[in-house]
């Protein structure tokens, strides 16, 4: 790991981090603020690139709501390498989808409900699964319904059209201020301990959200681009493949990110179609 600001800005030179002021953050971290707002996918994606070289991981991050992030004249002292370690070992032994887990998971779905659940806002699939015995339970009601729509490619593609939006990074939040974090470990479990979410504001989720990190890491190769508070923002590397695949990201994503505005089977169309995620978590 990288500690001295020098040699970190000789690691920036010729990349789209040269330039930018550098200064120490809190908890170990170095930040470099007044990141320009029409540049933040670029400026992450040079520093991720970096980070096996600095032994830091980037993370935008925001002083729109937090005081606490700003310039020190000195290094900061963060967690020891046994305490890294020991909430690193801790995420891995965690169960995060034991506890991140959508509050529609339990719902029933009626006559009525099956008209609601169909429809989104430019499709009307409740013709599709008109012979579904009813009640069923919500996820079972979603999946077969995202099951026939896979084999209508016409009405998928019409549903692809509405949707593909939250895979884009155009859909992304962009606060007023933006700084980039570097924490102090390249190891993706460890770096959950700088992530500020509202879906983890204790430290047992904070340890479980590593773990979604990391699992997301090995299985789609998605990587935390910024935190806002109340929302993540990922690159994804490995699409999920349609089917049991794009499902199963969706109702981990659904799960994570309870204000996200789609259905678990509307998600399950789009991630395949896009490469940006977006976690949205709030009071």
């Amino acid at each position: 790991m990288t500690n001295d600001l020098d040699q970190l800005e000789a690691a920036f030179a010729g990349t789209p981090l040269a330039g930018l002021t550098i200064g120490h953050g809190p908890a170990g971290t170095v930040l470099l603020p007044h990141v320009d707002p029409d540049r933040l996918h670029e400026v992450w994606q040079a520093a991720d690139a970096l980070a096996p070289a600095v032994g830091r991981r980037p993370i935008l991050v925001t002083d729109d709501f937090d005081d606490a992030l700003r310039m020190w004249p000195q290094p900061q002292p963060g967690p020891s390498d046994s305490e890294l370690r020991a909430f690193a070992e801790a995420a891995e032994g965690s169960d995060p989808w034991a506890a991140y887990r959508h509050y529609s998971e339990d719902d029933h779905v009626d006559e009525g409900g099956a008209k609601y659940y169909a429809r989104n806002r430019s499709v009307d699939l409740t013709a599709l699964v008109s012979d579904v015995a009813l009640p069923t339970t919500r996820p079972e009601f979603e999946r077969e319904l995202y099951d026939r729509l896979l084999a209508d490619g016409d009405l998928h593609a019409q549903v692809l059209d509405s949707v593909r939006y939250v895979t884009q990074t155009d859909y992304w939040y962009t606060p007023d201020s933006v700084l980039l974090m570097l924490v102090p470990t390249d190891d993706v479990r460890g770096s959950g301990y700088w992530v500020d979410f509202w879906g983890a504001l204790t430290r047992d989720y904070q340890v479980m959200l590593a773990e979604v990190l990391a699992q997301w890491r090995q299985r789609w190769d998605a990587r935390l681009v910024a935190s806002w508070g109340t929302m993540l923002q990922f690159q994804v590397g490995r699409r999920p493949t349609p089917g049991d695949d794009a499902w199963s990201a969706a109702g981990q994503l659904k799960a994570l990110a309870p204000n996200l505005e789609l259905r678990r089977w509307e998600v399950a169309v789009a991630l395949p179609a896009g490469d940006a995620w977006f976690v949205h978590s709030r009071p």
